[in-house]
Parts: structure tokens; sequence; C-alpha cells
């Protein structure tokens, strides 16, 4: 089985990288491929313009940065979103990807009559957030809640795919970074028996 990994997070040093690295090789540990999507080092532009709102019309074809990271996930058996919570949600790079990429008459179809057919055929997806909060903090303010609202069901729900699980890595600023490279590995090595008992 095959995983892409995504990895939103503009320096290739941080301790974001390091975890879809770690998920990259926990996947390996178990017999599986992976490929990483490193949106900030290939430059993937983030910005939905006004080609993407003709796409979303049905007035145009896709650009071609879009068909590329389309062909991407339909190459794979799971999609793996690996990123740091800024202002309590996923950052602009990789929400502009979201955006984009996950596009109407490709992840989705919104009709005329408001209909709306999911087209993802329950592509399986694992999040994972790095934040420098601790627990307790995302608790209070109810994270939880709101990542499901706002990203499972908002975005691939909406979709047809199947959110497998959200991993919150806290505290991350507090030099528990090797707890956390070992929590990546565990959810690499187990993601596609997630994959099956989901199925």
């Amino acid at each position: 089985m095959h995983a892409l990994i995504v990895i939103g997070h503009h320096d290739p040093e941080s301790l974001t990288h390091a975890l879809a690295a770690q998920i990259a090789e926990g996947l390996a540990d178990a017999g599986h491929s992976s490929s990483l999507a490193d949106l900030a080092t290939e430059r993937f532009d983030p910005r939905f313009g006004l080609a993407d709102h003709a796409v979303h019309r049905r007035l145009a074809t896709a650009p071609a940065d879009v068909l590329r990271e389309q062909a991407r996930i339909e190459r794979a058996d799971a999609l793996v979103l690996v990123y740091p919570v800024y202002w309590w949600s996923m950052p602009a790079l990789l929400k502009g990807w979201v955006e984009r990429v996950f596009s109407n008459g490709w992840a989705f179809d919104y009709l005329p009559d408001g209909r709306l057919i999911k087209k993802l055929n329950g592509l399986p997806v694992q999040l994972v957030g790095l934040a420098g909060a601790d627990a307790g903090t995302f608790v209070r303010h109810g994270y939880g809640h709101a990542m499901a609202t706002q990203i499972e069901h908002g975005i691939f729900d909406y979709c047809g795919a199947r959110v497998l699980g959200s991993a919150l890595l806290d505290h991350s600023e507090s030099g528990q970074s090797l707890a956390h490279l070992a929590s990546a590995r565990s959810i690499g090595q187990k993601l596609f028996d997630k994959v099956a008992i989901s199925a």
C-alpha cells in the first residue's frame, strides 16, 4: 500500500518535516511505501485565483499544478497531512492546497439543483497536527471539536473521504520532540491497519 504524506510547513528543518519523515519510516517498517509532498520546497502556489474560480464554476479545466497534485492523490491508497497548528487550524500553505486541489468536479460535484456528489470514494485520511500549546489549553478552548468540525467534517467528509484519525501532538516547544517522533513513527506503522479496520 502507498501513502501520500503532505507537509504543510515552510522550513525543511522543522519538527513538522521530521515527523513526516518518521511517518514514512513507520510505513516502511510495516512494508508499505510513501511519497512526500513538501509543498513549500516544491513551491506550490496556495493562492486560490481566477483560474481556480473558473474551475469551481465548471468553466475551465484545472491548472497543471493542480492536476499534478490530484494525480498524486489518485496514486495513493491513503493521504496523511502533517502540519503545525497556526491560529487554531492548518497553515495557509496547506489550506490553500486543499482549496485548490479538492476542486468542484474532482473531489465533489456540486450540481445546479443543489445536490452534492462526494467523489473521493472513502479515501483514507490521517491528520497530524503539531501544536505549541499544551493539551489543557486545547481542551479548554474546544480545539478538538473545532478541528473535527472544520477539517474532518467540513473538508474531508464533504468530499467523501474517511478520516482515520486526528493526532494532535501538543507542547511541541517544550523539548518533547523525541516523544513526538516516536508517536509519528507509530502512526506510520499502524496507518494501513486502521485503513483495514475502517473499511
